[in-house]
């Protein structure tokens, strides 16, 4: 999931989309209806890649709780639970089992869920597979395998200090 440019602007509604940083602010696309908007730099805004869930151990970033929500869904989006705060706790308790239920609010949920599915439907909530880097083999020159060769045989001298040069 990138999410690493996404806005959250208090005050303003839904996700907004990082384009250009001004000598006074920056200028972001509202992901809700693509309208550019220019905030100046006394706007409270948060990134979503900084922003972090409470859990009974430790903060659980945000981007690793959509990223549950995206494995639990199929990439799909999430089910819209405004009224009823039962169902939204059961809920956000199949996706992060220990959040702390005293310092997350069902206002909280709401917007995490509102917010996945704002990325989910401009295709940003996706499935993150394990890049697997395949090693290649080193190809050997003949010149390096020389500098390899020279730098095993010979032993490094001991640097001459102060107390050395006194006892010659």
């Amino acid at each position: 999931m990138k999410i690493e440019r996404i806005l959250a602007i208090s005050g303003k509604p839904g996700l907004y989309e990082l384009k250009m940083q001004t000598r006074t602010g920056f200028v972001a696309e509202s992901l809700l209806d693509g309208k550019k908007i220019t905030v100046g730099m006394r706007s409270n805004v948060s990134l979503l890649s900084e922003i972090s869930m409470y859990t009974y151990t430790e903060e659980k970033p945000l981007v690793e709780v959509m990223q549950a929500i995206v494995a639990k869904e199929n990439g799909g989006p999430a089910p819209v639970l405004k009224d009823d705060k039962a169902a939204l706790m059961a809920y956000f308790l199949e996706i992060l089992p220990d959040y702390d239920q005293e310092r997350v609010y069902a206002s909280d949920i709401k917007k995490v869920l509102n917010w996945y599915n704002v990325l989910q439907a401009k295709g940003y909530a996706v499935a993150e597979t394990p890049a697997v880097e395949a090693e290649a083999p080193k190809k050997v020159t003949k010149k390096a395998a020389k500098t390899e060769e020279a730098t095993e045989e010979k032993p490094k001298k001991p640097k001459a200090t102060k107390a050395s040069k006194a006892k010659e």
